[in-house]
C-alpha cells in the first residue's frame, strides 16, 4: 500500500487530501487518482494532463513518473502554481 498526498489543484478541486492505494509506479497511480477525483466531484476539472504536470515527491525525495514504489512509501504530488 503507497500513501499519496495530494496538494493545489487536485485537492482544492476534489476535497482530496491524501488517498492510499496499490502501485507499483508513480505512473500507475494516474488512472487511480483520475478515478477517484471523479468518484469525490463528478464535476471536477481535473485531467489525466494536470496529474502529469505535478511535480512527484517520494518519501520526501524528488520523484519522475517512472519511479518504483514500494510497501509503505508516500508519494506527495504538488500541482504547479502560476500566478501573478
Amino acid at each position: 500500500m503507497v500513501q499519496v498526498k495530494l496538494f493545489g489543484q487536485f485537492r482544492l478541486d476534489t476535497g482530496l487530501k491524501e488517498l492510499n492505494v496499490e502501485a507499483k509506479t508513480v505512473r500507475e497511480l494516474y488512472p487511480i487518482l483520475l478515478s477517484e477525483a471523479r468518484r469525490a466531484n463528478p464535476g471536477t476539472t481535473v485531467t489525466a494532463a494536470n496529474i502529469d504536470g505535478c511535480v512527484v515527491m517520494i518519501n520526501h525525495k524528488q520523484g519522475k513518473k517512472s519511479s518504483k514504489l514500494s510497501n509503505g512509501d508516500t508519494v506527495y504530488l504538488l500541482s504547479p502554481v502560476c500566478g501573478g
